[in-house]
């Protein structure tokens, strides 16, 4: 009986809920504390964004955003541990932080660039363990950044945003219909730069016969080709170009124009005796047999005159020596040369400047313009004299100048001719105006006093008297004619 009391009493005093305790360790509701802490300290691990969204990096972008991320998962940085976040250290110091384990290829670290701890390994890492930095993946632009790329420009937008000086990929354009309505387009837009470009896609993509057909029904473009070609250097493409358009001529001239690369001068007579067989026009089948035959020439005297030149058996050479070759110069160059070294000679010598204007048929106005410019650089005025002196069927001489005596003076001051041979040449000169401003520019006071008694002007002689030099013989002149 005293057993089962007891026992009672025990059942009373008993129970199964534990008193509440400060220090109890295994209370629930501490328990279920530190449970809601770990959950939101792994929220705060997993989702930081709203945090690193405030940050701002050196170079002025958000520290979260996909830029930013590229960026610093992409520079050489040679650090491999970051510090721990300090913002993982909330709530009362008597709760430990939980460590930031971070996977390596969990997205928010992805995306925000953060590099994985010592202690995880990372995907990569584990299958190759080269050690290798993990980048960020490039990430595919908004479709409207590729709009400049686009495959669905027409032709006309194509040209236009060329005109704009957009870049635009004409390999699209495939068809051979689609190509044309391409060059169409080019014309009519009237940039010159925009048919060139098209016509070089064109020649490159097309075959030499399809694009030389279609060309002849537009002949805008086709000039535009053409001189392409003639500028680049494209001369087989040219020469084909031409043939199929049947341009004989332009065919023989773009021949002819290949001299102009060959140095050597053996080389270049034979290709141009060659080139006296096709089929020019008659007016320039004349011009190619005379460059040959002055070619041909100028090495016969080159070889002359260096052989003399070196003997020293010339006068003229040793005094005036020559300053280069007469080697592929042009006519009048030649006929100078001819007029400076080779006056006297015979006309039987190709040397001879006679020799020149018959083979040649040079003008009488070029010829005297050549030969004076020579024979008055040597200061011969009496061959100068010579050559404007003409006989006419009677035996009587007159002087006679098919270049105009205004021109003659004007040549022969230039070359420093005395008063004296001025003199005689400026009153030959028909216009009385023209000759008073000659011969008062070149002080030529005797023609001036001569003209002004002609005209009978006694107020200009007085004023001109004011001009000569007293006592002289010019003053005693005026002073006679007045007088008179």
């Amino acid at each position: 009986m005293s057993r089962a009391r007891a026992d009672e009493e025990e059942y009373w005093h008993s129970s199964k809920f534990r008193a509440f305790t400060f220090d109890d360790e295994d209370d629930e509701l501490s328990q279920l504390k530190e449970s809601k802490r770990a959950v939101n300290s792994l929220r705060d691990i997993v989702d930081d964004d709203d945090d690193d969204l405030e940050r701002v990096s050196w170079s002025g972008e958000p520290v979260g955003s996909i830029s930013w991320s590229i960026k610093e998962t992409a520079s050489g940085s040679t650090s491999s541990l970051e510090g721990r976040d300090s913002s993982l250290q909330k709530g009362p110091s008597s709760y430990a932080a939980l460590p930031k384990q971070v996977s390596s290829y969990s997205l928010s670290s992805l995306f925000k660039g953060r590099n994985k701890l010592p202690s995880f390994q990372s995907l990569s890492d584990a299958l190759t363990d080269t050690g290798v930095k993990n980048y960020a993946p490039e990430l595919r632009r908004p479709k409207a950044e590729y709009k400049d790329y686009s495959s669905d420009w027409s032709p006309r937008d194509t040209v236009r945003r060329m005109q704009r000086g957009k870049v635009c990929s004409l390999e699209r354009f495939r068809s051979l219909q689609d190509k044309l309505v391409l060059l169409d387009e080019a014309v009519a837009g009237h940039d010159g730069n925009v048919i060139t470009a098209v016509l070089i896609f064109l020649k490159r993509t097309l075959r030499r016969e399809i694009l030389f057909r279609e060309l002849e029904v537009r002949q805008v473009a086709l000039c535009h080709l053409i001189h392409f070609l003639r500028e680049t250097g494209e001369q087989k493409l040219l020469l084909d170009l031409l043939r199929f358009l049947d341009r004989t001529e332009e065919v023989a001239l773009s021949q002819y124009r290949e001299h102009l690369n060959i140095q050597d001068v053996e080389k270049r007579r034979e290709f141009l005796k060659g080139c006296i067989g096709l089929p020019f026009s008659a007016e320039d089948t004349s011009h190619i047999q005379d460059h040959y035959t002055l070619l041909e020439r100028q090495i016969i005297i080159e070889a002359n005159d260096r052989h003399l030149e070196m003997a020293g058996q010339s006068e003229i050479f040793r005094k005036y020596p020559r300053k280069a070759s007469i080697l592929n110069m042009p006519l009048v160059t030649t006929l100078f040369y001819s007029c400076f070294y080779h006056y006297t000679e015979a006309e039987g010598m190709f040397s001879s400047p006679t020799n020149l204007k018959k083979t040649f048929k040079i003008p009488d106005k070029q010829y005297v313009l050549t030969a004076l410019a020579a024979r008055a650089k040597l200061r011969a005025w009496e061959d100068v004299d010579a050559l404007l002196t003409t006989k006419n069927w009677l035996g009587y001489t007159k002087k006679k100048a098919p270049i105009g005596f205004h021109r003659v003076v004007e040549m022969l001051q230039r070359n420093n001719a005395p008063v004296q041979v001025l003199q005689e040449y400026v009153r030959l000169v028909e216009d009385v105006e023209t000759r008073l401003n000659l011969a008062t520019k070149y002080k030529c006071h005797d023609v001036v006093i001569e003209t002004y008694r002609d005209l009978k002007d006694r107020i200009q002689l007085i004023a001109y008297k004011c001009k000569v030099e007293r006592g002289s013989a010019e003053e005693e002149k005026i002073n006679s004619i007045l007088n008179n």
